[in-house]
């Protein structure tokens, strides 16, 4: 397991489909009509998670033909792993130098990158507590028809075994390992005796193997890319995944990094202690109120799931912060961002102050589009309620896509 095989982890230049034909000028009103009811259907903006929302979407968008006009492709957060997932992550992170003793810079943030990529963290999938995803992950047939990007036929090598198709070939499991791949490369992460691609913790642990391979050190970048171009020789999937990689990055060292509050005062030192005393709390869609922590629903990958929980959304977490500085907010994020002195995403970053409410949306510049929001408390982090599932936390505003801007209230 210290050397890659030759050929490529799954086809080369294959990636998830995508739809990307530009809509006809004539459309784009309709396409814009039906994604606004879309969001105003969503009572409580940033109570519709980040997964749930931009999945209906992208559905949307795809009906109309076009999904890149509205930033879908790169819609998600530092905050979208799954639990389960994370956990099967950490683990191949954990137990790789059994496997690859030699192995150098492995990191959770590098399994993420390429799961996000390739599956979305087994989005809509169930994830046992011993790492089965059911339904089991297929990608199409390999059948030369330039489903998926590709263009080659690959004939079945197992038998349909892992793919579930004697006819031909297809890739399988959240890390999309090629049946014949498989066979050779795969590892026992649950320690059950067994190997099944279908399974996180043994996909993981496959797939840091064969990035570790050919002596790698995944902590240079070059050899970073190198390992990723391995996994699918494509330049635009290597772009792809390293970007997921830096927000993660990015998001494992700010959740539990300290807060220092010199030289804030007022107000925004009341709206930034209160929100920060909230740190650990469950998000609950559709929870919290001025006067803290109140029961909503949660929580499922892809949003509601209608079991009740004790805890603060996004909106519901900044309206909580700012009454305690005597501030009421509207309930919603894109509500809120209508108040105060709008601070506009070409101004950037660095224009936002400790105690601004930070914005994101699916089309920056289209408030109507806002889905989340955060208070900012400087150096590039702010306080978030991000997803169900989580907790109120530190995260990097470069965590989470489709930055909209800020607001000054204070």
């Amino acid at each position: 397991m210290s050397t890659l095989p030759i050929a490529p982890m799954r086809p080369a230049g294959r990636r998830p489909a995508r739809n990307q034909r530009r809509l006809r000028p004539g459309r784009r009103g309709l396409k814009w009509g039906l994604i606004i009811l879309v969001l105003l259907g969503l009572a409580m903006s940033c109570m519709a998670t980040v997964t749930g929302a931009a999945g209906r979407l992208a559905v949307l968008a795809q009906q109309n033909g076009d999904e890149a006009d509205i930033g879908l492709a790169g819609a998600g957060s530092s905050a979208d792993v799954p639990p389960r997932m994370l956990q099967a992550y950490k683990n191949a992170v954990g137990r790789i130098h059994g496997v690859v003793p030699a192995c150098k810079g492995m990191r959770w943030p590098v399994l993420a990158g390429i799961a996000k990529v390739e599956s979305n963290h087994a989005a809509g999938r169930t994830i046992a507590a011993n790492g089965d995803v059911r339904p089991k992950i297929y990608g199409v047939l390999l059948n030369g028809s330039g489903a998926g990007g590709n263009k080659t036929v690959f004939a079945d090598t197992d038998g349909g075994r892992w793919d579930a198709l004697a006819s031909g070939e297809r890739a399988v499991g959240p890390f999309q390992f090629m049946p014949a791949t498989w066979e050779s490369q795969g590892q026992d992460g649950n320690k059950d005796g067994a190997k099944d691609p279908h399974n996180a913790d043994d996909a993981a642990l496959a797939a840091a193997a064969y990035l570790c391979g050919d002596g790698r050190n995944l902590g240079v970048n070059t050899q970073l890319r190198s390992a990723i171009f391995a996994y699918n020789q494509s330049d635009a999937y290597v772009s792809n995944v390293m970007k997921w990689i830096s927000q993660y990055t990015a998001a494992s060292r700010a959740s539990s990094g300290a807060v220092n509050l010199r030289g804030v005062s007022g107000k925004a030192r009341t709206v930034l202690t209160a929100a920060l005393s909230q740190r650990g709390v469950s998000y609950s869609w559709g929870g919290g109120s001025a006067n803290g922590p109140t029961t909503g629903s949660c929580c499922s990958p892809s949003g509601k799931s209608g079991a009740s929980i004790t805890g603060f959304d996004c909106s519901g977490l900044t309206s909580y912060a700012y009454a305690q500085a005597g501030i009421r907010l509207p309930r919603t994020a894109a509500a809120q961002a209508a108040r105060g002195h709008r601070i506009t995403v070409s101004a950037g970053q660095g224009a936002l102050q400790p105690g601004d409410l930070v914005f994101f949306a699916y089309a920056p510049g289209r408030d109507l589009t806002i889905y989340h929001v955060g208070i900012y408390v400087g150096g590039g982090q702010m306080i978030n309620a991000a997803r169900p599932g989580t907790v109120v936390r530190l995260d990097p505003v470069d965590a989470m896509s489709g930055y909209a801007g800020g607001a000054r209230l204070l």
